[in-house]
């Protein structure tokens, strides 16, 4: 075929789209996560496009062109966004609760993970490899992805807690997993580190992330308090600040882009809800919301075919290592086996500090280590340098890398990502916290004494005439199996069902946040209207 005309990418991009709306329409009522059946469209469009020679025209085309993508720009255009989302839309006496338990997680979690994963690849797998290439292997593995699974948690109800770990784990780990792949990676191309220069190098990459993050933050903030009621400038300028911010830290710096945009991100949901004023705070969450859709929907199908470009593109390699596929299989025993070490080595830690944990939370933590779009990545990274003329890795090397992570992608959402449910249903953590099911009680109470209330008032309405209302009754669902008198679900007394007091205390602040927001708006709307008075 000719050589691909730019505009074809476009072609993707909105095939892409319309797949992404197709899965999660149709799968919107059966609990399996859409970015699994996006994945495993992506592994078929590619497969389609490699295993029929370019038989897909210019779709096909499209496709090449966007699997040709430099594995940096792919981190730079999707990577902010996601991260940005994820961070500013956490709740803040929930991060501020979890910090530590995130901070466990992904720090000492992903050092132990790298050392494990690495130390097993390197004594097992056949492939020559020396101890540098293991750990820069296993580091780039140990960055975890649950888009999948965050997205069941909420859809089941499960407790927000847990989510918030999980998701917060996500955000700090794929940070420290990026600095621990640069730090091994340098090794890998011949630099030489000493005790001290590593740890030199691990505090200037993360603290100066950190300080760059809330200085962007800073900064950012006051330009909002300028701006009054303009939505469209406010929301520019969180998607512009992200993206510099990433590129400032990952370019100009060279300190962690993650980190970076994670701490600019949980600055503005600390600290700048307030600096929104009106209906900006909640077009923000809706703009925000899309554009981690949209790049969540473009960067599984991209991964479903990387994928099938690495395996296809590269069959006579496996062809002659037909193990390889076993190996893969291992290799996803390893991952599992070094996740579950991982969380149980640190669980009596997770138990004590936070909201603490229970071992049916740590088993779902375990389970919920997907691997994704950066995994894959930091792989195609590899194998771009290891193509190149002066590497230090044989370019089979950044093959296996590519075929290995994808695998492991594959293996970890399609099925981890796709058992989440049942694992969740078994343990009994889909089901309503006792704070929950009391506010649904409640609501419940309300919403029936309003409905006897309207009752009572027709009954008295002249106009309405002799109406029989003992039938009446009967066809209104909520009224037709009354007992005389209502329990007050506050005065039933609950044996097993207390409110703990640290859920009283969360309560309490998320009120106050809200009467906060509310108080700022309401103050806003009198200036404004005092303003306008003057000018008049």
């Amino acid at each position: 075929p000719g050589s691909p005309s730019p505009d074809d990418a476009v072609l993707f991009f909105g095939v892409a789209l319309v797949l992404g709306i197709g899965s999660r329409h149709l799968l919107r009522g059966t609990r399996v996560p859409y970015t699994v059946a996006l994945l495993v469209l992506g592994v078929a469009l590619g497969g389609l496009e490699y295993g029929t020679k370019h038989g897909l025209g210019k779709l096909g085309a499209g496709i090449r062109i966007w699997a040709a993508i430099n594995p940096d720009l792919l981190l730079a255009v999707f990577l902010p966004a996601l991260l940005f989302e994820s961070s500013f839309s956490m709740e803040v006496h929930q991060i501020k609760k979890c910090m530590a338990q995130m901070v466990l997680l992904a720090v000492p979690g992903v050092v132990i993970s790298t050392v494990l994963l690495g130390a097993a690849v390197k004594l097992t797998f056949p492939y020559d490899w020396n101890w540098k290439t293991s750990f820069l292997f296993s580091g780039l593995l140990s960055a975890t992805d649950p888009v999948a699974v965050v997205a069941l948690l909420k859809d089941l109800g499960a407790s927000k807690k847990l989510s918030t770990i999980i998701e917060g784990e996500s955000l700090m780990n794929d940070g420290t997993a990026i600095v621990v792949y640069q730090l091994f990676y340098r090794m890998v191309l011949g630099k030489t580190f000493d005790a001290g220069s590593i740890i030199k190098f691990l505090s200037q990459v993360s603290l100066g992330a950190v300080a760059l993050g809330l200085a962007f933050g800073i900064a950012s903030v006051l330009w909002l308090g300028f701006i009054f009621n303009d939505t469209i400038i406010e929301i520019s300028l969180t998607l512009a600040v992200s993206y510099i911010a990433f590129f400032t830290a990952q370019d100009a710096l060279e300190v962690s882009g993650v980190l970076a945009v994670m701490t600019l991100g949980m600055f503005y949901a600390a600290f700048a809800k307030t600096a929104f004023k009106g209906d900006s705070q909640q077009s923000l969450h809706h703009f925000w919301e899309m554009v981690a859709y949209i790049a969540n929907t473009l960067i599984f199908i991209l991964s479903g075919v990387v994928i099938a470009d690495g395996v296809l593109q590269d069959n006579i390699h496996f062809e002659r290592h037909g193990t390889s596929w076993g190996f893969l299989l291992l290799l996803y025993v390893f991952v599992q086996i070094s996740r579950a070490v991982v969380v149980g080595v640190l669980y009596p830690l997770l138990r004590h500090f936070g909201y603490g944990m229970d071992i049916k939370e740590a088993t779902v933590l375990v389970w919920s280590g997907l691997r994704g779009a950066v995994a894959l990545s930091l792989s195609l990274s590899v194998k771009r340098a290891s193509d190149s003329v002066q590497s230090y890795l044989k370019p089979e090397v950044g093959t296996m890398f590519v075929f290995f992570t994808g695998g492991i992608v594959f293996l970890t959402l399609i099925l981890n990502g796709s058992t989440t449910q049942f694992l969740l249903h078994l343990l009994g953590l889909g089901k309503l916290s006792a704070t929950k099911l009391r506010v649904l009680k409640y609501t419940q109470y309300e919403m029936l004494n309003k409905a006897l209330e309207a009752f009572g008032d027709l009954r008295d309405d002249e106009e309405l005439g002799p109406v029989d209302w003992v039938n009446v009754k009967k066809y209104i669902t909520c009224l037709n199996n009354l007992e005389d008198e209502q329990a007050h679900p506050h005065d039933v007394p609950d044996k097993d069902d207390h409110v703990h007091t640290m859920n009283l205390k969360d309560t309490r602040v998320r009120l106050l946040n809200e009467c906060q927001d509310a108080f700022v708006y309401e103050v806003c709307k009198l200036l404004t209207g005092e303003c306008l008075k003057r000018d008049e």
